[in-house]
């Protein structure tokens, strides 16, 4: 899995016109799934995602995670995360993950953030819809699943 995560002051996803999800000032989350992700991976980024201390403390620092803060999250699904430039000039999707499976996975990674009783707002899987937000900062960050070894996670459980 592959995450754009960016702080916000505000952010909202629209299809066709309509408002599917709004926060205020937490973080937007753009997800890109790949063929062999579990729900390990997304165990760890929803709780990576979470605890990044990325927000101001009273002293200006990055010092405050969401957990701290209470942020909201907008969650975007965007395959395109998991495309390859690699070659020519059209983008490879060989690497995307099938769009039932993708959208079961998101699903996983959403209700685990949610179940950390956060506000989690998201889009509509494999709709084109337009994402606004007010990047705090700005701060962006790439997190990728693939840094962390998980088969030796899950074979010493």
């Amino acid at each position: 899995m592959k995450i754009v995560l960016q702080r916000v002051k505000e952010a909202k996803v629209l299809v066709e016109g309509e408002i599917m999800g709004r926060i205020g000032a937490g973080i937007c989350l753009l997800v890109g799934i790949e063929k062999g992700d579990r729900e390990v991976e997304a165990d760890y980024l929803a709780d990576k995602v979470t605890s990044l201390r990325i927000f101001s403390d009273e002293q200006g620092k990055m010092n405050l995670s969401l957990k701290e803060t209470g942020g909201g999250i907008l969650a975007v699904s965007q395959f395109t995360l998991v495309g390859s430039i690699k070659k020519g000039r059209r983008p490879s999707f060989d690497q995307a993950e099938s769009p039932d499976k993708a959208a079961r996975l998101f699903d996983y990674f959403v209700d685990r953030l949610k179940t950390g009783g956060f506000q989690v707002e998201t889009g509509l899987f494999q709709a084109r819809m337009e994402v606004h937000l007010i990047n705090d900062g700005p701060v962006t960050f790439v997190l990728d699943s693939k840094i962390k070894n998980f088969d030796s996670v899950i074979s010493d459980n």
